[in-house]
């Protein structure tokens, strides 16, 4: 019910039946809690780093992917206002998702929201080349943080592809190590067609991380545990509104909590 999906559960369930009749697990509470360990152990990175954004770089170049209406844009001016009003970041975005009809307008919008520097081109321009000079621009203020924006439908999946791995050739044509994290924005509503999204982009591009948004409705967000589990993807943050303040650190014990209904994400 909460989109985990069949492999996970499956697995998940075997363990706990395993230590359910082994003795390990009494039934009741305990068998709760035990559930709640197994899928927070799911969803927790192997690697403690893993499941943060890695800000050491000058500039850090963040590159956000995911299909159109999974909250990719949203995602950014959150970011982006996180990073400057809590961290004390100086951020560059870059509109590079120069297909989608008033795509450029949106994040124009949340960099006018966030307080933070935006490079823009026309209208079905190359998105390359706004990348490019995002990342210049960034580099000659000095910005601690560039926020590429990319295209999440084109008229066919190859070409989306071939477009993104453009991208990232450009940018490290300004810095051979960037883009230094790549995230996938996965709408918590979508289900198994989330987990289906990571692996086509994580083909196409080096994917760091996962952020889940729209956990703000009934969606559980199941998923994320699926693309943890199947993919190796941490996930990185939440989005849980639509404000500017609805972005959050993943969780993976308050997550599991949630999961399962025995407690809201904290705040």
């Amino acid at each position: 019910m909460a989109d985990v999906g069949a492999t996970t559960t499956a697995k998940v369930v075997a363990q706990l039946e395993a230590e359910a009749e082994s003795g390990a697990v009494e039934g009741g509470e305990a068998l709760t809690n035990r559930l709640i360990e197994l899928l927070a152990s799911i969803a927790r990175p192997k690697d403690e780093d893993a499941g943060r954004i890695d800000l050491r770089h000058s500039p850090t170049v963040i590159m956000a992917v995911g299909v159109n209406g999974t909250g990719k844009t949203t995602t950014i001016g959150k970011l982006s206002y996180h990073l400057q009003k809590e961290l004390g970041k100086s951020v560059v975005l870059g509109a590079a998702d120069t297909f989608r009809a008033a795509a450029t307008e949106q994040l124009q919008g949340w960099a006018k929201r966030s307080g933070c520097e935006i490079v823009i081109g026309p209208e079905g321009s190359d998105p390359g080349s706004v990348a490019f000079e995002a990342v210049k621009k960034g580099r000659e203020m000095g910005a601690d943080i560039v926020i590429i924006d990319t295209a999440g439908r084109l008229h066919n999946q190859d070409h989306l592809m071939d477009e993104l791995s453009k991208i990232r050739r450009v940018i490290q044509k300004q810095m051979p190590d960037a883009p230094h994290e790549t995230l996938i924005t996965v709408d918590a509503t979508t289900g198994q067609n989330g987990l289906r999204q990571a692996q086509l982009f994580s083909q196409a591009v080096p994917v760091d991380g996962v952020v889940l948004t729209k956990l703000d409705g009934t969606a559980k967000g199941g998923i994320a545990l699926a693309i943890s589990a199947e993919l190796g993807l941490p996930v990185k943050l939440i989005g849980i509104g639509e404000t500017l303040e609805d972005l959050r650190p993943f969780d993976a014990d308050d997550f599991a909590k949630a999961l399962l209904g025995t407690a809201e994400p904290a705040a």
